[in-house]
C-alpha cells in the first residue's frame, strides 16, 4: 500500500525534526517540512499531501492565515488539517474549528495522541470517500444538467428589456433566476457622488441574479440590459424544485459563486493597486472576453459607452475619453463610430503599469 504523505509547518526547529522524526519511525508515512507558514502553503499545492499539521503561532503567515490560503484552492481545499499550538485557550480552539480545522493538538502531546489524531482523520476522509463513490449515480453531468436547465428555461416567460433598462435594483426581493437568451446585461453599484461602478457583465446563455436566491436575502446590487435583451424570467419556486429534486444542479451554481466571488477580488485588488491606464485596459479586455473565447487573441470588435466603460474602470468619462485616444495613437484600438475596434486582446491585457 502507497504510504501517505504528510506535511509538518512549525517554525520551532526541535518541535518540527522531533515529530518529523516520531512519524518516520512507524515506517508508514512519508514527512514534509515547512519551517513557516507561507512556505508551507507553497508545498502544500506543490505536493498535495495526505495530512498537515501546522503550528498557529508563525512568523511570515500565522496557521490561521494558512488555513484560509489553502481553503481557496479546490486542491488543497479538503486535505485533512490539524493545528499544533501551545494555546490552550477555549476561544483559539473555538476559532480554529469554526475556520475548518479538522482537530487541535496541544503542544506538549505524546505520541499516542499525535497517531491517534492522524489516524482518525484518515479513517473519516476514508469514509466520506466510501460515501462519495456510492453516491455517484445520483450525480448529473454537464450534458443532463444542461438539458434540465434548457427544460427551465423553455417553460419560463420571455421578457424583452430595452438598452439601459432596468431589470432590478438594489433591496428588490429576487421573485426570478434570470437567463439571457439574446443580449447583454451589466450588473452595478452607486457611488455616494451618484457615480456608477459596474460589478459585473452578462452574456448570452448565461444565468445572472442567483446569488440573492441563493442566500435568500434583497439584491445587493443593480441590473440593467446593456443592450436591447430576452431573458427568460423563472420563478424562484421553480428553480428551488428543481435543485430539491437534482442536488447536481447545486454543484453548477455553487462553480458559478465561486467563479463570480474570484473575478470581483481581482476586480477590487485592480481598484485598490492599478493604474488608471492599466484599470481602462483591463476593462476593455473584460468586455472583449464577453465577446470572443478568451484564447482568441485577435482582433475583437466592441459596442460599450463611454458611461458603461468609465464604470467597469472605476473612474471619470474624461479619464476613458484620454485613455482612448492613447491607446489609439498605440495602435491598439481604433474607433469605428460607435464601436471599438481592439486589434490584440492580448497586447492590452500585457499593458504595464
Amino acid at each position: 500500500m502507497e504510504k501517505k504523505t504528510i506535511l509538518i509547518i512549525e517554525d520551532n526547529l526541535e518541535i518540527r525534526e522531533g515529530t518529523a522524526e516520531i512519524l518516520e519511525l512507524t515506517g508508514g508515512y512519508n514527512i514534509l517540512t515547512a519551517e513557516d507558514g507561507k512556505i508551507g502553503v507553497e508545498m502544500a499545492t506543490k505536493h498535495l499531501p495526505d495530512l498537515i499539521l501546522c503550528d498557529i503561532m508563525m512568523p511570515e503567515l500565522d496557521g490561521y492565515g494558512v488555513l484560509y490560503m489553502l481553503h481557496k484552492y479546490d486542491s488543497t481545499a479538503n486535505i485533512p488539517f490539524i493545528f499544533l499550538t501551545a494555546k490552550s485557550e477555549r476561544a483559539d480552539m473555538r476559532k480554529a474549528m469554526e475556520m475548518g480545522a479538522d482537530d487541535y493538538l496541544i503542544k506538549p502531546f505524546d505520541d499516542i495522541e499525535l497517531f491517534n489524531a492522524i489516524e482518525s482523520r484518515f479513517r473519516k476522509r476514508d469514509k466520506l470517500l466510501l460515501n462519495t463513490e456510492g453516491r455517484m449515480n445520483l450525480e448529473l453531468n454537464d450534458e443532463e444538467q444542461n438539458y434540465l436547465l434548457q427544460d427551465l428555461v423553455k417553460d419560463s416567460r420571455v421578457k424583452t428589456f430595452r438598452k439601459k433598462q432596468s431589470i432590478f435594483e438594489v433591496g428588490d426581493n429576487p421573485i426570478f433566476l434570470y437567463f439571457i437568451i439574446k443580449g447583454k446585461v451589466r450588473s452595478f453599484l452607486y457611488y455616494q457622488d451618484g457615480r456608477e461602478l459596474s460589478t459585473g457583465i452578462h452574456i448570452d446563455d448565461q444565468f445572472f441574479g442567483y446569488e440573492s436566491i441563493l442566500l435568500n436575502e434583497k439584491y445587493t446590487d443593480n441590473a440593467a440590459a446593456l443592450e436591447d435583451s430576452e431573458l427568460a424570467l423563472i420563478p424562484k419556486e421553480r428553480f428551488y424544485e428543481l435543485l430539491l429534486k437534482k442536488p447536481g444542479i447545486a454543484g453548477k451554481f455553487i462553480k458559478l459563486l465561486s467563479g463570480n466571488i474570484k473575478e470581483k477580488e481581482e476586480q477590487m485588488l485592480g481598484f485598490a493597486y492599478d493604474s488608471v491606464r492599466k484599470r481602462v485596459a483591463n476593462a476593455l479586455v473584460n468586455v472583449a472576453e464577453k465577446n470572443v473565447n478568451r484564447e482568441d487573441r485577435g482582433e475583437v470588435l466592441i459596442r460599450i459607452s463611454r458611461d458603461d466603460l468609465a464604470a467597469l474602470a472605476g473612474t471619470a468619462n474624461e479619464t476613458i475619453s484620454r485613455m482612448l485616444a492613447d491607446f489609439k495613437d498605440e495602435k491598439l484600438i481604433t474607433k469605428e463610430g460607435n464601436a471599438i475596434r481592439i486589434y490584440s486582446v492580448e497586447k492590452l491585457r500585457n499593458i504595464k503599469q
